[in-house]
């Protein structure tokens, strides 16, 4: 947020002023959603580890899986078997299904056995079958797990804010809002390389805009990529017009869209009966095909003439990394005749060229390849965007607390103390309530109900817990508690972890598990930053002598006079 001699009108001043308002505005009011948003995003790069942290009855499991792996017993439930009682069970229990799907083992021609079906209100269901018998699973002796959205919260979060298209919506305009603040903000900057490499520190307003300018100019085309990527991922929601024109704005015109789309060549039911065909063939020809192992097999209308079977594989991570489409191969075959219908290699997609970009832009923003090491990447870009956000809301403030600008006339000092309340629980709230996340996921009993949507709770009602209290406490004192939350939280979750599961930080670093070693490792990293911001905060201020006439009348009532002795982000 550079300076400007006018700042209280785009249509005012230069062109290069008219940018900074733009950049300034646009960028506060955004600010507190992208940052959420961004923040969410990072931490959604590593969803799979936060999900193996929070689900720590899964790590026994996992293990004694890996030590059966090659055991007799995994020999003798071969695929043919496991595929005929797949099929067994859905013919004994759910016979007129629309629908059914089949993962019959792992990569390794292991693991779990599971079927899936819609049900009778169109929700997507699963049972696990004993890949030893075929037998269901009785979930009264299957091994007590927590329900948990795991780190696909952070996912869900960040790109609709579990609101659904609402929620979507909110997030598009935030990113066109941000790739708008990013080109004004590079209009702005006459001298953006310069201020790269300028850094003053101890300097009020100066560092935390040399701060801004760092961040934003160092990781400026992650930024770009992403912004554009994101919306580019929902385009099909964002412009809706040809749609509408080809197939209506109905229910069922959008949901045949979503067929034409994802299961193009799907036919039509033709009432005829005929029973579904041994599976174990069309597997074998289409793993030959798709040179992959079978993931999952699914039947459309099982039980009509009709019906046709898909063969998906499994995706090796090593090819994977290799390529930006992370497209599975796929060859369907029709059931009465056998006859090849459609074959997707791996990589490719069905549709054409337009299709294949919006996967490939897909790859790019949800960093589906390069591995681990380009997901750190992704994580250290995604948190220095959030700096970029935070340190810019902060410079807003940190300006006008010297100098009182009345941009809203009488209610501007309002305004001033909402904007400063806003920033605490955008930026350290907003940690609180993640952290919080993790502890709910420990603390709250294994049986409750709807566990998931407790966690869930938790996290939004501490969110809002700390907007109230930086609503009631002077912004540096809300600084300073919600700081010193944020430090007890991280430092104590691996106690707390060690207490609730009897698993610790020293264990997880012997036994390889580097993903839970990681999410702790992180927490107590951002604790330790958190209290060295404290220290920061209660640092002795230099008193600077101020010009008469820079000094409000109004500023009494904006900063808490006490704001140098307690310790303030300025």
């Amino acid at each position: 947020m550079a300076q400007s001699k006018n700042e209280f009108g785009a249509g005012q001043g230069s062109f290069r002023q008219a940018q900074a308002w733009l950049h300034t505005w646009c960028g506060l009011w955004f600010s507190w959603l992208l940052y959420a948003v961004f923040l969410t995003g990072t931490l959604a790069v590593f969803e799979e580890p936060i999900t193996h942290w929070m689900t720590p009855e899964h790590h026994a499991h996992e293990q004694a899986e890996a030590r059966s792996t090659g055991s007799a017993q995994e020999v003798e439930s071969s695929l043919s078997q496991r595929l005929q009682w797949g099929m067994a069970y859905m013919k004994r229990q759910h016979p007129g299904a629309g629908m059914w799907e089949l993962w019959p083992a792992d990569a390794q021609g292991g693991g779990d056995l599971r079927v899936y079906w819609f049900d009778a209100n169109g929700q997507y269901a699963a049972v696990e079958l004993d890949p030893k018998s075929g037998n269901a699973v009785d979930a009264a002796d299957a091994p007590k797990v927590r329900q948990t959205e795991g780190g696909h919260h952070f996912v869900d979060f960040h790109y609709q804010l579990h609101a659904g298209q609402v929620g979507l919506w909110i997030v598009g305009i935030a990113a066109l809002a941000m790739l708008v603040a990013l080109v004004s903000g590079v209009i702005t900057h006459r001298r953006i390389f310069k201020d790269f490499f300028t850094f003053r520190s101890s300097k009020g307003q100066r560092s935390w805009l040399d701060m801004h300018n760092a961040v934003a100019v160092l990781t400026l085309p992650f930024q770009f990529m992403i912004a554009y990527t994101g919306i580019a991922i929902s385009c099909s929601t964002f412009m809706p017009a040809g749609i509408a024109a080809y197939y209506g704005s109905s229910a069922e015109a959008l949901k045949s869209f979503q067929v034409a789309l994802n299961e193009p060549g799907k036919p039509q039911r033709s009432g005829q009966p005929m029973q579904v065909p041994d599976l174990e063939p069309l597997v074998l020809r289409g793993q030959e095909l798709i040179g992959q192992p079978v993931r999952a097999v699914v039947i459309d209308y099982p039980g009509d003439a009709a019906a046709r079977v898909g063969v998906y594989g499994w995706n090796a991570a090593d090819d994977l990394n290799k390529r930006l489409s992370s497209t599975s191969g796929m060859a369907m075959f029709s059931a009465a005749t056998g006859e090849l219908q459609q074959l997707r290699l791996p990589g490719d997609v069905s549709g054409g060229a337009a299709s294949l970009t919006q996967s490939v832009i897909g790859g790019l923003h949800m960093a589906t390849y390069g591995g681990f090491p380009l997901k750190w990447v992704y994580f250290v870009c995604g948190l220095a965007g959030s700096a970029m956000m935070a340190t810019g809301a902060i410079l807003f403030m940190v300006k006008r607390r010297s100098k009182h600008q009345g941009e809203f006339g009488a209610s501007t000092s309002t305004v001033y103390r909402m904007v400063e309340a806003l920033n605490v629980a955008a930026i350290v709230g907003l940690g609180i309530a993640c952290v919080g996340f993790l502890w709910a996921n420990r603390l709250l009993p294994i049986e409750l109900s709807q566990r998931s949507r407790w966690e869930l709770v938790s996290f939004f009602a501490l969110w809002i817990l700390a907007l109230l209290h930086a609503l009631l406490r002077s912004p540096p004192m809300a600084w300073r508690d919600q700081m010193t939350a944020l430090a007890v939280l991280c430092l104590l979750l691996p106690v707390l972890n060690f207490l609730a599961t009897g698993d610790h930080l020293v264990g997880y670093l012997l036994e390889g598990d580097w993903e839970s070693a990681g999410v702790e490792l992180f927490a107590i990293v951002v604790g330790v930053a958190a209290v060295a911001a404290l220290f920061w905060m209660r640092r002795p201020k230099p008193v600077r002598k101020q010009m008469p006439r820079e000094v409000s009348k109004d500023l009494s009532a904006v900063v808490d006079a006490n704001a140098a002795k307690q310790g303030s982000l300025s």
